[in-house]
């Protein structure tokens, strides 16, 4: 239990604060870059307890909100055809496409099923052998072990009916782009706690090496987000830039050396579509030769069209920390978890849909 209560301990988080409160002696903005963390920080009221001239904005750390648009009418697409079962993560369901859902052609009786595991997806393969079956493969570092590991396994066992619908993106050289972009003013990052538990914390060493941007690994408790703002204060007052890791209880240095090795084994980097960022060189992941066959793209004809972002809708800026949800004219009036105009509003990470379920106005 002392890895739960010692980090949801309400007179520490109130020593960090008063610290923070004390120690705060200029404007800073810190980007979270982690679905998780923004939603505990929302749940939590963090940015509520925080001097006004720390301003906390969310970055692209949510998978479903960063898949590009034309990503889901082309699984959509897909799901049309009788001989193709679709499978995904239950969060891809409700995410709205140009001119429908995968949950409204599931209630169409499309062949659409939720999984747990792209494994989940390898066993309906080897059960449906006169069908292929389409795992919808998005999200980070940290789900392209498991996607890597099926599509190893498939071609191991000689399964030929199981392919990926590919759109997993890499998450340090997104951070790159946004400090990079003049739009953006980021004085410290608090980086993705569950990818660090994946690559480590050298792949994001770059950050105050290269671009004088502090960064802390941190967990999801308010006691881990509190200590990694009370860090990043810290070291903006002495201009002092590094990379603190304070979540040693999950993250190593080198990261999960077995989950990296299968990611490399199969995949390579590869540029990559982020929704509302565009095409980002070394954000992305595609099969090595040996494993094409199980890129969907190279067994079925598909005819990807570019789908522009709603109109209206900010989730491109949202992404970027540009804008908040609340700067947008269609949250909560048109756009909400009943009716999603875009992603960042109905994915269980999205800023958007945390605003919107925390009740920040």
């Amino acid at each position: 239990m002392k890895y739960i209560k010692e980090f949801r301990d309400p007179k520490l988080a109130q020593k960090m604060l008063n610290d923070i409160w004390h120690n705060t002696k200029k404007d800073i903005t810190i980007m979270e870059v982690c679905g998780t963390h923004t939603m505990s920080i929302l749940k939590n009221g963090i940015r509520d307890l925080l001097p006004p001239n720390i301003n906390l904005i969310s970055g692209p750390g949510c998978p479903v909100c960063v898949t590009p648009q034309w990503y889901i009418d082309t699984a959509i697409a897909l799901s049309e055809r009788d001989n193709v079962i679709i499978t995904t993560f239950g969060d891809m369901i409700k995410v709205p496409g140009k001119s429908s859902s995968l949950k409204l052609e599931m209630a169409l009786g499309r062949d659409i099923r939720i999984v747990i595991s792209p494994l989940d997806a390898l066993e309906m393969a080897k059960q449906n052998p006169k069908k292929e079956v389409v795992f919808l493969g998005i999200g980070f570092e940290t789900t392209a072990p498991i996607i890597a590991l099926s599509i190893y396994k498939a071609k191991n066992e000689n399964i030929k009916n199981f392919s990926i619908l590919q759109s997993i993106k890499t998450m340090p050289n997104v951070m790159k782009e946004v400090v990079k972009d003049p739009q953006v003013n980021i004085d410290g990052f608090l980086c993705p706690g569950h990818v660090s538990a994946i690559i480590g914390v050298k792949p994001f060493e770059f950050l105050s090496e290269e671009l004088n941007t502090p960064a802390v690994i941190a967990g999801f408790e308010y006691c881990d987000i509190i200590a990694a703002i009370y860090y990043l204060v810290d070291m903006a007052n002495k201009e002092k830039y590094e990379v603190k890791n304070i979540y040693n209880r999950i993250v190593k240095y080198e990261g999960n050396e077995k989950a990296t090795a299968m990611m490399n084994k199969v995949f390579v980097l590869s540029n990559s579509e982020w929704r509302g960022l565009g095409n980002i060189k070394d954000t992305g992941f595609k099969m090595k030769e040996a494993y094409k066959n199980y890129d969907v793209k190279s067994k079925i004809d598909i005819k990807i069209i570019p789908s522009p972002i709603p109109k209206d809708c900010l989730c491109g800026e949202i992404l970027k920390g540009i804008k908040k949800p609340t700067q947008c004219k269609l949250f909560s009036k048109v756009c909400n978890p009943s009716n999603p105009i875009g992603a960042c509003m109905i994915s269980q990470e999205g800023t958007c849909g945390a605003y919107y379920k925390y009740k920040i106005r």
